[in-house]
């Protein structure tokens, strides 16, 4: 069972939230997990300038970009992405839009999908950047699975944390200087336990 988990991460945020996943969803018997980066379309001066580029030696070095082929040889496919102004980030729907052939042939139909993302601010569209991502899922027929609140953790009330019943998250702080919490980083490993044992039953 071939679990893809599919992201673009600008500081590091969503980075390590993909980790928790893969962890998550490595936990599942028979599951390979595999992590690929979506392609960078901002120039090279540009990431330097925001210090993105420097950021992105390290936590995407041993991270190959992902291929149309794995997409379609997944048995389920977990997207991280950080929220741009509600919705996901430009990187990621260049991406989605490349993949015009796979939904020709239906070839996802039927795969488990999930989508976990980050924010500045605790209401600063995680929520809408996950739900809007469904719908590029739901075009090409796949099986939509959430965060459900068998995950404990989204209902604390002792400290600010991301996750909702559509997929975790983290907040990253108006200056991108606050990294996932344990909270966070066990909604992305639930989340991607999840992923792999919806598509288990599916693959049966």
């Amino acid at each position: 069972m071939k679990i893809l988990i599919i992201y673009y991460s600008t500081y590091g945020h969503i980075d390590k939230m993909a980790r928790a996943v893969a962890e998550g969803a490595a936990q599942a018997e028979g599951a390979e997990v595999m992590l690929r980066r979506v392609p960078e379309t901002l120039p090279q001066e540009v990431l330097e300038k925001t210090g993105a580029l420097n950021a992105q030696a390290d936590f995407f070095a041993d991270i190959p970009a992902v291929t149309l082929e794995e997409l379609a040889g997944a048995d389920a496919v977990i997207f991280g992405t950080p929220t741009r102004f509600g919705n996901m980030i430009g990187q990621m729907r260049q991406f989605l839009d490349s993949t015009g052939q796979l939904w020709s042939e239906g070839a996802l139909v039927g795969k488990a999908g999930s989508v976990f993302t980050s924010s500045a601010t605790q209401h600063g569209g995680q929520e809408s950047t996950i739900l809007t991502f469904h719908v590029t899922l739901l075009h090409h027929g796949m099986v939509i699975v959430g965060l459900p609140y068998a995950f404990e953790g989204q209902m604390r009330m002792d400290e600010v944390t991301g996750g909702s019943p559509y997929g975790a998250s983290t907040i990253a702080g108006g200056d991108g200087g606050r990294m996932p919490s344990d909270n966070e980083l066990d909604a992305a490993r639930y989340q991607g336990r999840h992923v792999a044992a919806i598509a288990a039953k599916l693959a049966a």
